[in-house]
């Protein structure tokens, strides 16, 4: 094409800026202007040498709030030089995906392509999204969809594999203040005639709060431009803007189970910093409170287990400790349970003698009782064998009938709980050791 790759078809942004707000007033022009996704937009990036070069093809835009998927499809639409379309899965059904099919219908008889944006495309179900199929292949659209959930969950494989996954990711304070900067500096679609005063630390708490959302940051910063007093937006003006800013948080999708396992995972590691963090990460989202009791309750019992046996006991006294203080105070409890655990030892030895015993009852299937281990409660029972020859451990040397098989023929001698050297179950494990080789050598060298 003859014109220039920086300028945009005029009728993408034609619309009176004075009637938008200060995010959309600001939307990035050009590939230039979008701050962060150096990896998708810098200059040598694979996708930006095929939007500059014209070889466009269908994709997914995959990435948090405020990333850039919006603005990246617009210019998509301009790069290509086609017709732009936008549907929102949130609001548009089968009928609206239909008509927008149709026009690009309409478009593609007369020699002009449509790039169809559909937002939260993760939100239609797989009918739908099995809609727009033929006409990708068909080339009659570019297909530019945006979600904020993995799509490899979400979407269907058979429009995935007719797109390209590009993964935006959350843009970074530094690049959050240029982009307040540039809108406080231009006189055009900005700030920059209302000659602002505000101090880079401001700015930064600005970036901060907006937690990687570019739209959020500049949101605020329009905000924070009408209360200044005196064209200054000083500390005053900030509290009042800032006051009840909150962290990204889905308690629906890919980061609650992303933060989860990172709780998980931390008090696994025995890292109790980690652990607290991420903990007051998920409580600052809005996760609820007895779901995380719950999940520290597995963790006692999976990933502690008999090394420490009080941590069972302990999650539970934390749980209850919630339900009765509630929030703040019994947040605390929480804590105190999230550092205690990931300091304690941890062992999931019977974690997997469990695991492993299941596994044997599903392989072996219905086998019999051992006779002198069947309860004897008749006198049929008895006189057909029933607990002949069973052995009373209390009445044994030692407290235990040594000599004695208690499972099943087919997996005596199994071995299903080794206990580790760690914590409690150390001396659990010298304990078992010296115990089956006393029966072993009771048994005549039989394990």
């Amino acid at each position: 094409m003859s014109r220039s790759r920086l300028q945009p078809t005029a009728s993408l942004f034609a619309e009176p800026e004075a009637l938008k707000p200060l995010a959309e007033r600001m939307r990035p022009r050009n590939l230039d202007e979008i701050v962060g996704q150096r990896r998708l937009v810098a200059p040598d990036r694979a996708l930006r040498r095929a939007l500059e070069a014209g070889r466009l093809h269908s994709m997914v835009l995959w990435g948090p709030p405020g990333s850039g998927k919006t603005t990246l499809a617009l210019l998509v639409a301009d790069y290509a030089d086609a017709e732009f379309k936008a549907i929102s899965a949130v609001l548009s059904g089968l009928p609206e995906v239909r008509k927008a099919l149709a026009e690009a219908e309409a478009n593609f008889a007369q020699g002009r392509r449509t790039v169809l944006f559909v937002d939260e495309v993760h939100r239609f179900n797989k009918a739908q999204q099995d809609a727009f199929l033929p006409h990708i292949e068909r080339g009659v659209i570019l297909f530019v969809g945006a979600t904020t959930e993995n799509p490899s969950f979400e979407l269907n494989s058979a429009l995935l594999s007719r797109c390209r996954v590009h993964v935006l990711e959350a843009v970074s304070a530094d690049d959050i203040v240029a982009a307040l900067g540039r809108a406080l500096a231009d006189t055009e679609r900005g700030l920059g005639a209302q000659q602002l005063r505000v101090d880079d630390a401001s700015l930064r708490l600005i970036a901060q709060a907006a937690d990687g959302d570019v739209r959020r940051a500049l949101t605020l910063l329009g905000i924070a431009a009408e209360l200044a007093d005196g064209g200054c937006i000083d500390q005053a003006t900030l509290e009042q803007v800032l006051a009840d800013r909150t962290r990204r948080f889905d308690k629906q999708g890919e980061q609650f189970y992303d933060q989860i396992s990172a709780l998980h995972k931390s008090v696994r590691s025995s890292d109790p910093d980690a652990a607290v963090y991420w903990l007051a990460r998920m409580l600052d989202g809005g996760c609820d409170p007895l779901y995380l009791a719950r999940r520290m309750t597995r963790i006692a019992v999976e990933d502690v287990g008999l090394a420490e046996p009080r941590a069972w006991r302990m999650a539970l006294d934390a749980w209850d400790t919630y339900e009765r203080l509630g929030s703040p105070e019994g947040e605390l409890g929480l804590a105190q349970l999230a550092i205690w655990l990931a300091m304690a030892p941890k062992s999931n030895a019977a974690y997997l003698a469990w695991n492993q015993a299941r596994a044997a009852v599903r392989e072996t299937g219905t086998l019999d009782v051992p006779m002198h281990l069947r309860n004897a409660p008749t006198k049929l029972m008895k006189g057909l064998g029933y607990g002949q020859g069973y052995q009373y451990d209390h009445d044994a040397e030692g407290g235990i009938a040594l000599a004695q098989q208690c499972l099943p023929d087919v997996l005596d001698g199994t071995v299903f709980y080794e206990p580790v050297e760690r914590g409690l179950e150390i001396q659990l494990r010298e304990k078992l050791t010296a115990q089956r080789e006393a029966r072993r050598k009771a048994r005549g060298g039989k394990p």
